[in-house]
């Protein structure tokens, strides 16, 4: 079997703000007054612990979303966006946004603009803007954050406002938490914002701290593979929220799970018995203990993982992303058939290491390859979804990139 690679395209940011500022003249009839860009992410290692005090490994993608902007004298904030044959468009007045209003794609741009302003940033003003990306949608790449960030870039140098990243990182999260509803814990922000050539960030959520960490895959002649496997993702939902809870509540009851080195969550368990009804006192306390414990593991495997890359054991960090992974599909059950599928695939193609990344539940997936490899295990995963009878998966190869900028056209 030959099946086709689908490979995700990839425009250089001055194609994409090029690109966007055609948009913008043609649904505006004027020039932007700038043009922004801020790129999707690939969490390395370190899934689902930003929101319990962890340590996460992502590094920025050369894929962007890029806005072209100008202010406007009112209150009001008309998009236009390309999304993949569509065109949308739609207009918010920023009086009107504030928590779960508007809970839609729409969310993610006024929702920055507003928590900007709410934090003293900017005023509270108008702007046309037009976005295109290329950062697929749902693909656990964080399309969302881009969006956020690049907006978030946008408005500060229109408005001539200074602001530290980790700040624009609030607002961006208070737009995704607050305005669109979905529970995420900042990892995403922070990368697309703070992203660095050549490096991957490590980022300590128990003092929001982070640095630089050189991640040198061309002296060590491999690539990052990312796979979107186009199967169903969607973190607004209860699968992400179920697992957020438990483990805020058993960090809650007892302390920052990184710092529990005994810790048995079964009182937890007994106290806060299955929301869904389904399981049995046992059954239930054995969930709890695997969700604790894949958070507890991941913290550690990361922080050992940093310390493999710093001293370039590739080998040693591809055996920490097969952990990872191990961990998500069997304690936190965050993974999925197609997820499994890449990975294995690309093990048994000689990968030095492969995992989910994101939030699971469907999105994508990364291997790390010998670069002689790259064709041959991306057409290995497209044969394997084939006969699966999967939907076609997307593959790209991932260069680490710098985070949001503006771009001159």
């Amino acid at each position: 079997m030959n099946t086709h690679v689908h490979w995700i395209p990839t425009r250089s940011r001055t194609e994409a703000a090029e690109d966007a500022t055609e948009l913008f003249r043609n649904t505006y009839n004027t020039n932007p007054a700038g043009c922004w860009v801020a790129p999707g992410r690939v969490n390395l290692i370190g899934e689902h612990v930003d929101y319990a005090q962890g340590i996460s490994l992502p590094f920025a993608l050369s894929q962007v979303t890029a806005v072209a902007a100008a202010p406007r004298e009112d209150t009001l904030v008309r998009i236009t966006s390309i999304s993949g044959d569509n065109t949308l468009q739609t207009e918010v007045d920023l009086k009107d946004v504030g928590p779960k209003n508007p809970a839609n794609w729409s969310g993610y741009i006024v929702g920055t603009i507003w928590a900007l302003a709410e934090a003293g940033v900017v005023p509270l003003r108008g702007y046309d803007m037009a976005l295109v990306s290329d950062v697929p949608l749902g693909a656990g790449l964080s399309s969302s954050a881009a969006l956020e960030c690049c907006v978030a870039v946008a408005a500060c140098d229109l408005q001539e406002a200074t602001a530290e990243k980790d700040i624009l990182a609030k607002a961006c999260m208070r737009a995704e938490n607050e305005v669109v509803g979905a529970s995420t814990g900042g990892l995403d922000q922070q990368i697309s914002l703070k992203g660095e050539d050549g490096h991957a960030l490590a980022i300590d959520f128990r003092d929001n701290s982070s640095y630089q960490v050189p991640f040198d895959m061309e002296g060590h002649g491999l690539a990052i593979l990312v796979v979107d496997t186009n199967a169903p993702h969607e973190l607004a939902d209860g699968q992400y929220a179920s697992r957020r809870a438990v483990i805020d509540g058993v960090s809650e009851k007892f302390g920052p799970l990184r710092d529990q080195e005994n810790l048995n969550p079964d009182q937890w368990a007994d106290e806060n018995p299955d929301p869904s009804g389904t399981l049995d006192a046992e059954a239930w306390r054995k969930k709890v203990r695997a969700r604790v414990a894949h958070v507890q593991s991941e913290i550690a495997r990361t922080a050992n993982a940093i310390e493999e890359l710093k001293r370039g054991d590739m080998q040693a960090f591809g055996n920490s992303m097969c952990a990872s992974h191990a961990s998500l599909r069997d304690d936190y059950e965050v993974s999925c058939p197609e997820l499994n599928m890449v990975v294995d695939t690309a093990m048994a193609q000689g990968a030095l290491g492969a995992r989910m990344t994101g939030g699971g539940f469907g999105g994508s997936a990364i291997a790390l390859v010998k670069k002689a490899d790259i064709e041959k295990i991306a057409q290995a995963i497209a044969d394997a979804f084939a006969e699966a009878n999967f939907r076609d998966p997307r593959v790209a190869v991932a260069i680490p990139a710098a985070g949001a900028q503006r771009v001159e056209v």
